[in-house]
């Protein structure tokens, strides 16, 4: 089994477009489109499983760079996703632990960065460690 990558996608591209391209060169086990989770709508990537590595190879080949709805594919093979969420240098926002760490949803006390530090009266997750550097907003007027 070979998990390939395709990018680069017409976001009208559904799977039995992808499965009718790939199936020339061997079978495919598995088309997955990722789609936002918002919106439903399709993210411009996609995932294709097929059963033989040499069938995958020769679809690498054959697909890199084949023009469908208007654009031009980037096949190749799926990378495992990283720890981290993420990669080619943008931050990571969620990932396995989530956009908060490996601390709960739901935990309440000090917690800064760094875990536990010992503080602050325990007012919530927040802490003044989480905003030393930013500018301080403007209040609102009370009438």
């Amino acid at each position: 089994m070979k998990n390939l990558f395709i990018g680069n996608m017409s976001f009208q591209t559904t799977e039995s477009d992808l499965r009718s391209l790939f199936e020339p060169f061997g079978q495919v086990a598995r088309v997955h489109i990722a789609t936002d989770k918002e919106t439903g709508r399709s993210r411009g990537f996609a995932f294709v499983e097929m059963t033989n590595d040499a069938e995958a190879a020769s679809a690498i080949a054959g697909l890199d760079g084949k023009d469908l709805g208007g654009r031009n594919l980037k096949v190749n093979e799926a990378r495992p996703k990283e720890a981290g969420g993420g990669h080619s240098g943008r931050p990571s926002h969620g990932g396995p632990s989530g956009p908060r760490g490996p601390r709960g949803g739901n935990s309440v006390g000090g917690g800064g960065k760094g875990g536990n530090s010992g503080g602050g009266g325990g007012r919530g997750r927040f802490s003044s460690e989480d905003y030393r550097e930013s500018a301080r907003q403007p209040r609102e007027p009370r009438w």
